[in-house]
């Protein structure tokens, strides 16, 4: 099984919409996708992910379905703090969030990562976070086939499937669940890793003759179809490479 990580076009935030160039880099990537076919289409409740969701089910001729846990709602809910000026931000783009959350403590505790003092100092949520996380992945994991082993940090297969399934979602709910999706600490995963407007992730699920398999991150934030099309490969609309 391929599973594509779509994140939203470049948004508008009031109204919940895409901006000129944000419907682009949509028409885009859906472009990309039914090139080789998608069998599945999954999408956060949110506007402007349905709204990139959307040229790609038309091309396609299927439904989306909605996603609830998807949303950036949810990883809003549980992985925020005060950024000490009185305004609420990503527990992970604060000034030394970067520093701090790859500090010797959070380091040593490795998978229980979410019991480090630093997120109950800043009253982050991230145990509640993670732990609702896991438990909604692995039911999506579960539904396609693969059930999650998490004392060997392996999915085993209970169904093979070769399809191709994409999901539309959003920057913070995306690297949070790939920390889950991965089985690597969130803290890495936030401050190592990103994805930009309208990128592709693709995780694969390859058989193997054990009966298990591990996600194997084929790319990260792809955005070859930008590329294709002539559109600007920057990312967050401020880096060009």
């Amino acid at each position: 099984m391929l599973l594509y990580i779509i994140r939203h076009g470049d948004p508008i935030f009031a109204p919940e919409s895409l901006t000129e160039r944000g419907k682009l880099q949509v028409a885009a990537v859906a472009k990309r996708l039914a090139r080789y076919g998608v069998d599945k289409i999954y999408t956060s409740p949110m506007n402007r992910a349905r709204q990139t969701a959307k040229p790609t089910c038309d091309l396609l001729n299927r439904d989306a379905e909605i996603l609830p846990w998807v949303s950036e709602e949810t990883a809003w809910k549980y992985f925020t703090c005060n950024d000490g000026q009185g305004a609420t931000t990503w527990c992970f783009r604060t000034e030394n969030s970067c520093v701090e959350l790859r500090s010797p403590e959070i380091e040593k505790l490795g998978k229980e990562w979410y019991k480090a003092e630093y997120f109950r100092n800043k009253g982050v949520k991230a145990e509640e976070g993670y732990k609702y996380l896991r438990a909604e992945s692995d039911a999506f994991l579960a539904s396609l086939g693969y059930e999650h082993d998490p004392a060997s940090s392996r999915y085993k297969i209970v169904r093979h499937n070769e399809d191709r399934v994409a999901v539309f979602c959003h920057q913070g709910l995306g690297l949070s669940w790939l920390g889950v999706l991965l089985d690597i600490p969130m803290p890495i995963t936030w401050t190592a890793f990103d994805i930009s407007h309208s990128d592709l992730t693709v995780i694969h699920f390859a058989d193997h003759p054990s009966g298990y398999t591990v996600p194997m991150m084929l790319t990260l934030s792809n955005d070859s179809h930008l590329y294709a099309e002539g559109l600007p490969t920057r990312y967050q609309n401020t880096i060009e490479f």
